[in-house]
Parts: structure tokens; C-alpha cells; sequence
């Protein structure tokens, strides 16, 4: 999961954070033209949702800044997923590029 973090913010409620530019793919999101936001970030998680694990749908929420990734709900092992996914991902830079690089492709854009 690292080097995203997942906390309760109170009983029974979670929310699953990454520090925006905190990521070893910073430098190749950047040289594909975008900013590795918060806002980035949550292009990401959706992508991973949508394209690889499509039941994480409607589990949790989203709410970026543009210095963090947020996603949150109560559904703690739907959010330990996403966190284990993109994890992996922040931390493989060629496994991004090639994600970012598809999902243009395909018509997804970024909203950083």
C-alpha cells in the first residue's frame, strides 16, 4: 500500500491518503504532461476501479486536493484494495506510464 496510508477518522469510517508528489512515478506522470495531484491521483483510482477491479464501484467516495489523494467510505477492504492497487502503481513508474499512456488513448482525461 505504501505510500499511500490508510486511517480512521472515526468508528468504523475510513479514508485512504496519499501525499500528492510524494511518489516514485512523479517524474513520468510529469513527462507525460500532467501534475501529480491530488486531482491526478483520483484519475488514477478510477482507472484502477473501472478497467481492473470493477467491484470496488460505489464502495467508497472521492475528495481530492490538489496536495492529496482522498478516497473514503466504511468499507475498509474495499479501500485496503484500492490502497494495495495504486500503491503499486505510485511505486512503478514504467507500470504508470503505461496506464496513463492507454487510458488517453482510450479518450480518459485527467482532471490535474
Amino acid at each position: 500500500m505504501h505510500p499511500l496510508k490508510l486511517v480512521e477518522t472515526a468508528p468504523g469510517k475510513y479514508s485512504l491518503l496519499l501525499n500528492a508528489g510524494s511518489t516514485e512515478a512523479d517524474e513520468v506522470i510529469e513527462e507525460l504532461g500532467h501534475e501529480p495531484n491530488g486531482y491526478f491521483w483520483e484519475g488514477i483510482a478510477r482507472l484502477v476501479v473501472q478497467d481492473e477491479a470493477p467491484a470496488l464501484a460505489g464502495r467508497f467516495g472521492y475528495d481530492p486536493e490538489g496536495g492529496m489523494f482522498c478516497a473514503y467510505g466504511t468499507d475498509r477492504a474495499a479501500l485496503e484494495e484500492l490502497g494495495a492497487r495504486m500503491g503499486a502503481l505510485a511505486s512503478d513508474p514504467e507500470r504508470t506510464r503505461e496506464l496513463v499512456t492507454a487510458a488517453e488513448e482510450a479518450g480518459f482525461e485527467f482532471d490535474d
